[in-house]
């Protein structure tokens, strides 16, 4: 593991990160992936990042959201609503469950996706494994009530 990794990880933890790095983080990585012509984002240094595109739940207009993302396979993801461990779903989520048919940049490729939220069983496995790629999940699954929600986005 990079020497970076484990004081991101701390960092990352800590209440301060969640009320600030929402801010800033996915304007840099939205500006960075940019100018790039999508082959670069900053965040993906520490964690591997997508760039999601998806039609709102209420507006249907497409909503564009730089991810984390763990992923599985060629051509599939894990995207993680951790939303820094605040209270409430992140807007994506929400947008995922009401048109699950969406597109993925990865690493400078546009892809046509579609996700599934993880339920029951398949949930549990995949949230162990999510715990094992980023250990602050389990920090910010502590800090709040709801249940973080987990989608596997597989190519169309």
């Amino acid at each position: 593991m990079p020497p970076g990794i484990k004081l991101m990880q701390k960092m990352s933890s800590t209440r301060a990160f969640a009320k600030y790095a929402p801010h800033f983080i996915p304007a840099m990585d939205r500006t960075v992936h940019k100018l790039t012509r999508g082959k670069v984002m900053l965040s993906a240094q520490m964690l591997p990042g997508l760039i999601l595109t998806v039609k709102g739940a209420k507006s249907g207009q497409p909503r564009t959201t730089p991810l984390a993302c763990m992923p599985v396979a060629d051509g599939v993801w894990v995207l993680v609503g951790s939303n820094f461990g605040r209270p409430g779903h992140p807007n994506w989520t929400a947008n995922l469950l009401a048109h699950p048919e969406a597109d993925v940049s990865w690493k400078g490729a546009d892809i046509p996706v579609r996700a599934r939220l993880l339920e029951g069983e398949e949930r549990a496995l995949v949230w162990e494994e999510a715990l094992k790629f980023w250990p602050p999940y389990a920090t910010y699954q502590a800090r709040i009530d709801r249940e973080i929600r987990l989608f596997r986005v597989e190519k169309r």
